[in-house]
Parts: structure tokens; sequence; C-alpha cells
């Protein structure tokens, strides 16, 4: 019963991303950008197509699918996904991007066993893991960057009412989509704000 019910919540939660995923391809491909009530009435017509069977010959929902593919995302990736459908959105700081890089890049290296240890296990309730994880999203208030904390804090809840079929907390932190995703959004900020200083240098350069 309780394997069902978890089953259950991760199709509603890969049935809203899948959904979130595509109103961002959609923005970026056609550079429109969507009211707030288009997104969030987008996301609700399209959760319910990945979420329900429909009648279809596919013996499973469409998120069913995608979730084979690729498993569990981290509450961390969903959120920062399903974020960008809010009226006012706030840059990620770079700052945490590079975080999440290094942390990735000595991790999974570690974790599939090029090494003498594995952090991965830190995830299975070391208060000292749980501590630091604590100390990185205080961090990222003392940076100005709230939503980093509410979506830290989420995570942990959920890691520790077990929301997930994972009892593990770096399931809930961390997964490869994330680590992929500040690998290439940080050459591309930096890109970005070398833009930026560029057309700013040239707007008010004397003449």
């Amino acid at each position: 019963m309780m394997t069902s019910y978890l089953q259950l919540i991760a199709l509603f939660e890969m049935s809203l991303t899948c959904a979130v995923v595509l109103i961002i391809l959609f923005q970026k491909l056609s550079s429109i950008q969507m009211p707030f009530i288009g997104r969030l009435a987008s996301v609700l017509l399209l959760g319910n197509l990945f979420f329900w069977t429909l009648g279809l010959t596919l013996e499973l929902p469409l998120s069913a699918y995608v979730r084979g593919v690729t498993g569990d995302l981290s509450i961390v990736t969903m959120l920062l996904l399903w974020s960008t459908l809010l009226p006012s959105v706030k840059k990620i700081p770079i700052e945490f991007k590079v975080s999440i890089a290094i942390i990735a890049i000595v991790f999974y290296p570690l974790a599939l066993g090029f090494g003498m240890w594995d952090p991965y296990g830190w995830g299975y309730g070391s208060i000292g893991f749980l501590i630091v994880v604590i100390l990185f999203a205080i961090a990222c208030g003392l940076a100005g960057w709230i939503k980093g904390v509410w979506i830290l804090s989420v995570a942990i809840i959920a890691w520790a009412a077990h929301w997930h079929e994972s009892a593990n907390l770096w399931d809930y932190l961390l997964d490869p989509f994330l680590a992929v995703w500040a690998l290439f959004a940080i050459p591309n900020a930096i890109y970005l704000k070398r833009r930026e200083k560029a057309q700013s240098g040239y707007l008010f350069r004397a003449g």
C-alpha cells in the first residue's frame, strides 16, 4: 500500500515536471513569454495528459515511461523547474551553479567507486552531512537567494518524511540532470555577464 502511494506521488511529480519542461521549451523556441495564468492553465492541462492513460493503447501513463528512463528527479531539480512558472523569477546565483558543479564533479566519481570512500553513504542519516546541507541553505539566505533556502528546506523535509522511495538525502538534493544543468549554465552565465558589460560600455561610451 505504501509503495503504491509513493509511486502515485512520483507519477504526479513527473507529470507536472514534464508539463513544465514542455512549457519552458515552447517559450524558448517560440520566444513567446506566456502570462502566468496561461502557464498555470497549460501545466494543468499537460499535467493531466501525462498523468492519466486517457484510454490510449499505452498500458501506463506517459509520465511512467518518462520516469522509467529518467528515474526520480531530486526535489531541488523539480522545485527549480516548477519555480520558473512564477510571475517574477529571480535569477539563480552563479555561486549556486558553481557549488552544484563542484559537488557533482567530486561526488559522482567517488560514488561510482573511483576512490577510497563513498560520500553517498553520508545520505543515510549522517548528522554531519545534514548540518552541512543546513549551513549551505543558510549561506544561500545570507547571499540574498531566499528561494534557495526554501528549496533546500523542502528537500530536507521531504527526505525526513520519506516522500520518495529513496531513504538517502543525496537523492533529494542532487541528480545527474541538475549536475549537467549546472555545468552548462556556468559558461552561459559568464557569457551573458560579459555581453551585458560590453553593451553597458558601448551605451555609456563618450561620444
